[in-house]
């Protein structure tokens, strides 16, 4: 008598019900994807900036953000809408909604087209409530004169008009009448 018999094998998957939260969280994964994209911002019918990007991703939940993974550049706009007042490029973005803060990242550069002033860094923060920009990461500004560096970085208004190095270096030339006046403040 012969015996033939069939075997099963049971495989049973076990699946840990925070990693599942983890990987279906609203913010892990994007909800929103757009190429080409260009946003305008204004307020009382004046352009105020405008951003533009090869891509977007756009993710909800508790931390809404966007986040520019090909790169972005942002235009800054004078009061009246009309004339560019200064830019932004870098390689990669985030821009927090809740706390109205973006993120520039790799190869960021601002010019400053009025003062035709340039900053270059690797990473800089736009806070859009207390119109400021600034880093703690090393700096180089160009200005027509002369070449400064900062160690511990910069902060600026978000037209990159009016600026402060953080533990400047390079050579930097005064006029008497800049030094007088610093003597008289201190």
């Amino acid at each position: 008598m012969m015996f033939t018999g069939l075997f099963f094998l049971f495989v049973s998957c076990r699946n840990d019900v925070e990693e599942v939260k983890k990987i279906t969280r609203l913010d892990s994964l994007p909800y929103q994807t757009a190429k080409g994209i260009e946003l305008l911002y204004s307020e009382y019918g004046d352009i105020i900036f405008k951003l533009t990007s090869p891509r977007v991703e756009k993710y909800m939940g508790d931390n809404p953000r966007m986040i520019f993974p090909d790169g972005m550049k942002v235009v800054f706009f004078d009061s009246t809408g009309n004339n560019i007042r200064s830019r932004l490029t870098a390689n990669y973005g985030i821009k927090y909604d809740k706390k109205q803060r973006m993120i520039a990242k790799g190869n960021v550069v601002v010019k400053n087209f009025e003062k035709n002033e340039r900053l270059n860094t690797e990473e800089l923060i736009w806070d859009q409530r207390k119109g400021k920009i600034f880093t703690d990461k090393f700096v180089t500004i160009t200005t027509e004169d002369e070449v400064l560096y900062g160690k511990e970085g910069m902060e600026s208004d978000e037209s990159f008009s009016s600026w402060v190095i953080k533990k400047p270096k390079g050579k930097m030339e005064y006029s008497e009448e800049e030094l007088d006046s610093t003597k008289k403040n201190n």
